[in-house]
């Protein structure tokens, strides 16, 4: 992979990574624990707590998922800075360029990611 791809994919991460930290500022939580200052919902009558339930559930699960992402993005950063990124964790082979473009999170090759 030449430096220029390189430099391209590190740039999106780290826009990535700083979109991350936004969305889960914007939720009152911890990017690195499990902290969540306040997801609201507090002072509803009876009648709207389903409906509070099923909104702080949406809120909990897309914190989940940013804060999986983030840890995602921060071992992509780190394989970059370690010199292995865009190698395959399994068969250490080289993962295809054009995957790393569509995927930039990929660790594994095409053949071996689809082994499931």
């Amino acid at each position: 992979m030449d430096q220029d791809m390189l430099d391209r994919l590190r740039k999106e991460l780290e826009e990535d990574r700083r979109q991350q930290l936004e969305q889960l500022e914007a939720y009152g939580a911890d990017p690195y624990g499990e902290t969540v200052l306040d997801l609201g919902g507090g002072e509803e009558g009876f009648a709207d707590s389903g409906q509070v339930t099923e909104q702080r559930s949406e809120a909990l699960a897309q914190i989940d998922q940013s804060r999986h992402r983030l840890q995602q993005i921060g071992e992509a950063l780190t394989r970059m800075d370690d010199g292995v990124y865009g190698v395959c964790v399994d068969c250490g082979n080289e993962i295809d360029p054009a995957r790393l473009e569509a995927r930039p999170l990929s660790i594994r090759c095409v053949r071996d990611a689809g082994r499931g």
